[in-house]
């Protein structure tokens, strides 16, 4: 008799598996009582609009949308006009890769130019080049750059490297887009390199309006939120008429209550950076753990959320008959591993352990 298949185990398949964290479950929880108005005029879309501007240190228009698709379709709508310009963004960006080419539908025909650049980061010089690329009437304008922070690959945008590339935008008055569904992962590995009496929300400001970004979309679902994503305006002219957008997408929520709420159970008291953080520090982890285990190599340094690993087709069958699931990234062996706000130790060790009977072979 065959042995029964095992269940499926998620847990590293994505950040976007795990559940509800305690605090945006409390918040929702809090919200959960009375009439209050409808579509954002609320108190709690207020006081989540006012943390953000004090966390941000600066004066934002802030929207909530359902999911990262619509954030970033919506905002790069708002960064450029329709149909004659190019928005530039990775070869591996999730605009270009996996949003069923909803920002070319919502901004009603922009071109998505996707450009190369190691570890899945532009380089100025290559926007550059792109920029002045083609003339006249059949080719079309520079329209927007977009820049994915965390990247797909989990790699890191530093300060300088942002600069470097606004600057490059702003000689065109190109706006700036920033894809932050992992903005938090991206922020607390920053934090690290503080000094430890620095706090990790000092860094917001340099690494998004002070460094040239016009509009970042930053992700809470994969942050342990449910269905609550927030377009944060510093160009307060791109933000003109975009509740009309929203609402055209179909994206703006009657019980607005509900999303804004999460994000002050958030924000409130930095839950949103100490769940990202503790992500980052499994991810940590788990890559020590694939280093001591023949038939796994470690790709990429660990920086986030995200580990990428090389592994032989005997461990990938291993796992995958243990019932793992995770998903192929760089290459023909190269997968990669997500943690999330509720993975422990107990998981890298489980994970680890299921490899290392097969992986004996490679030692």
């Amino acid at each position: 008799m065959s042995s029964p298949t095992p269940a499926t185990n998620y847990t590293f398949a994505s950040d976007n598996t795990a559940g509800i964290c305690p605090e945006a479950w409390g918040a929702l929880a809090e919200a959960n009582s009375g009439t209050v108005a409808s579509y954002g005029d609320d108190l709690w879309s207020k006081e989540a609009t006012r943390l953000f501007c004090e966390r941000f240190e600066t004066e934002v228009k802030v929207h909530f949308v359902f999911n990262g698709t619509a954030a970033n379709s919506l905002a790069l709508a708002a960064c450029c006009r329709s149909s004659h310009t190019r928005i530039f963004c990775h070869t591996v960006s999730h605009v270009d890769t996996d949003e069923c080419a909803a920002p070319e539908f919502f901004t009603g025909g922009a071109k998505l130019a996707s450009l190369p650049g190691p570890n899945a980061k532009l380089l100025p010089d290559e926007l550059e080049r792109a920029l002045h690329g083609g003339a006249g009437v059949h080719y079309p304008r520079p329209g927007a750059l977009s820049l994915t922070q965390s990247t797909e690959w989990g790699t890191v945008y530093q300060q300088q490297e942002i600069r470097a590339l606004t600057e490059v935008a702003r000689r065109t008055n190109l706006p700036v887009h920033m894809d932050g569904a992992r903005f938090a992962n991206a922020v607390a590995a920053m934090a690290r390199e503080l000094p430890t009496n620095a706090r990790p929300e000092s860094l917001l400001a340099d690494v998004t309006w002070r460094s040239g970004v016009d509009v970042l979309c930053l992700g809470g679902t994969k942050n342990g939120m449910l269905t609550t994503e927030a377009v944060i305006f510093f160009n307060h002219d791109l933000a003109k008429e975009f509740d009309y957008r929203v609402k055209q997408g179909g994206q703006l929520a009657s019980k607005m209550r509900f999303a804004a709420a999460q994000w002050i159970g958030m924000l409130r008291d930095g839950a949103w950076l100490s769940h990202a953080a503790h992500a980052n520090a499994m991810a940590r982890l788990l890559a020590e753990q694939f280093k001591t285990v023949p038939g796994a190599k470690v790709i990429l340094p660990t920086e986030v959320n995200a580990v990428l690993v090389e592994l032989e087709p005997p461990v990938h069958a291993a796992l995958e008959q243990k019932g793992w699931a995770f998903y192929p990234f760089i290459g023909e062996r190269g997968y990669r591993f997500m943690c999330s706000w509720d993975t422990t130790p107990k998981d890298v060790e489980a994970l680890i352990s299921d490899l290392r009977k097969p992986a004996r072979s490679f030692g």
